[in-house]
């Protein structure tokens, strides 16, 4: 499975941003897909996971009700609506793709895309 994330950018803090990840390759059917980022001098983190089927969703605690997942697996894409973006959400965003139902860690997922960076101003 080949990942483009793309939609980030810079935003003021309160505003809102869509993320959005196209997959070819494989099936994307198949697979979870999830939401990582990565901060300046900081470790990879989960955002948010989506089911095969998108009809689970997992949310890390600190943006739990701003961010929503979902997909279209017609169109081959994952999406991340953030809403209410703070400053400690600038970071570079992933998108991952993995075989597990729901995974929540970055060792779970097998495919990676390349990053988009999403930066929040005060």
């Amino acid at each position: 499975v080949q990942l483009q994330a793309s939609g980030g950018g810079l935003v003021q803090a309160g505003g809102s941003l869509r993320l959005s990840c196209a997959a070819s390759g494989r099936t994307f059917s198949y697979y979870a897909m999830g939401w990582f980022r990565q901060a300046p001098g900081k470790e990879r983190e989960f955002v948010a996971a989506i089911s095969w089927s998108g009809g689970s969703t997992y949310y890390a605690d600190s943006v739990k009700g701003r961010f929503t997942i979902s997909r279209d697996n017609a169109k081959n894409t994952v999406y991340l609506q953030m809403k209410s973006l703070k400053p400690e959400d600038t970071a570079v965003y992933y998108c991952a793709a993995g075989a597990k139902l729901l995974p929540q860690r970055y060792y779970e997922y097998d495919y990676w895309g390349q990053g988009t960076l999403v930066t929040v101003s005060s």
